[in-house]
């Protein structure tokens, strides 16, 4: 019997802690970011797109050049990386959003 006691207890705990950190959440996520309804959230996404767009469209200038791999190719590299990171970072943002809204830590309209 102590044993189903427990894992109630630890359920009810998780599920409290829960409800404290979706509560908490929302409070801070909402006094920083505007409403988000889904005019902004396919902004967001078509600003991600472009980010995509132009990272391809410098891979393919990579590729274009066909670099030696001597210094020359280093600035192209810093470039291409350049495109990569700034797309995957706001990749990465709008996969954190899509989460937080999931876990109801932002409300939409």
């Amino acid at each position: 019997m102590e044993l189903n006691d427990d894992l109630s207890n630890n359920q009810r705990f998780l599920s409290e802690t829960e409800h404290a950190i979706r509560v908490a959440n929302n409070e801070v996520i909402h006094k920083l970011v505007p409403p988000i309804t889904s005019e902004r959230m396919l902004s967001f996404a078509v600003a991600i797109a472009k980010l995509r767009a132009q990272y391809i469209q410098a891979a393919f200038e990579f590729a274009d050049k066909k670099p030696s791999g001597g210094a020359e190719g280093v600035a192209e590299i810093d470039e291409l990386n350049l495109h990569r990171n700034r797309f995957e970072v706001a990749r990465e943002a709008f996969i954190a959003l899509q989460r937080a809204i999931e876990l109801g830590y932002v409300s939409v309209e």
